[in-house]
């Protein structure tokens, strides 16, 4: 299938550098590759032109196509005609030379496929299953890993989904792509990582990326995911692997991101059930307040203590901005 990639990035030059290095290291090379910058210089372009293995099309976003989803859609538009699969990759991604080979196929073997997510495999340890699990552990299709400290407390007061990985609960706060294990398989999913993703074309070209998601975009991938479904199965494919790093530069300071995690949680819990029942929103909220105790925990634990007052402050102003949002406002923008 003729797939074009599709890189938005933001004062990212050297990690931009590495990723495309390993795009065209690739045993099945894209047809074309698209660099979507916001950078408020030209480090970027410049990096770019050094890159001498490939071809890439570079455009420079104007103020009024710079975020996220702006800058995702901006892509969409460049994409040539014929490519029948988008690939998304964050800046801060190094793909395994089969990443593109293992992806692509995955929508042979899954014609009713709209979209195929990665697999990241430098983030969580896993091991083989042997004998009995643990109460901090988290069991999944053979393979065993830890559940973090959150989790583990959601465990005993009852508050973990019982839904597979990167599937829905009817509260939100499933478990995320990083408990789906490294077993080579081909997993259906509701959502998967929007720095790993793939879609059909003509998915992308009938449903946009929404703009609610400003700057940043936290849960953007999340969204598009869910209001995709449907019209065909998501899968992810944990042979599709690569790398990622978690770039420093470009990301929001912790307030906002605080405020993110809770504003936008919501709406992507709207998104998915637009009248959630009275049990669900309790436990939703008592996650969210629960998570918020657990960061304010980090102001006397953690070193970067001011990162995690600020994160805090920022997800229980956001908690607040929840009841002051007018009704229907969210939707105006979806």
């Amino acid at each position: 299938k003729k797939f074009s990639v599709i890189i938005c990035t933001y004062d990212r030059a050297k990690a931009v550098k590495k990723l495309l290095n390993s795009i065209f290291e690739q045993t099945v090379l894209p047809f074309e590759v698209l660099v979507i910058d916001a950078s408020e210089n030209e480090e970027t372009h410049t990096v770019i032109e050094e890159v001498k293995t490939g071809e890439v099309r570079y455009y420079k976003v104007s103020e009024t196509d710079k975020g996220l989803t702006k800058q995702r859609n901006f892509g969409i538009s460049k994409v040539v005609i014929d490519a029948e699969i988008v690939c998304f990759l964050d800046d801060d991604v190094v793909l395994d030379e089969d990443y593109f080979k293992n992806l692509i196929n995955t929508y042979q073997l899954k014609p009713e496929a709209v979209g195929v997510g990665g697999y990241i495999t430098n983030e969580v340890a896993w091991a083989k299953k042997k004998g009995d699990i643990k109460f901090d552990e988290f069991e999944y299709d053979g393979y065993v890993r830890k559940l973090g400290k959150r989790n583990v407390l959601r465990k005993r007061l009852g508050l973990l989904s019982d839904k597979p990985p990167c599937c829905m609960p009817e509260f939100s706060h499933g478990f995320s792509i990083g408990y789906l294990p490294p077993s080579n398989k081909v997993y259906q999913v509701d959502f998967f990582m929007g720095g790993v993703a793939s879609y059909k074309k003509e998915i992308l070209d009938s449903i946009k990326f929404s703009t609610y998601f400003e700057g940043y975009g936290l849960y953007e991938d999340m969204d598009y995911c869910l209001r995709i479904l449907k019209e065909g199965n998501l899968y992810v494919n944990t042979s599709a692997t690569l790398q990622h790093y978690h770039e420093a530069n470009g990301r929001p300071n912790q307030y906002n991101y605080g405020k993110m995690v809770v504003e936008n949680g919501w709406y992507v819990l709207k998104v998915y059930n637009r009248n959630p029942s009275l049990k669900n929103r309790c436990k939703w909220h008592t996650i969210t307040w629960l998570l918020i105790v657990l960061r304010a925990c980090n102001i006397c634990t953690d070193k970067k203590r001011k990162e995690a007052f600020t994160e805090t402050i920022g997800r229980i102003v956001g908690w607040f901005n929840l009841l002051l949002i007018k009704k229907g406002k969210a939707n105006e923008k979806r």
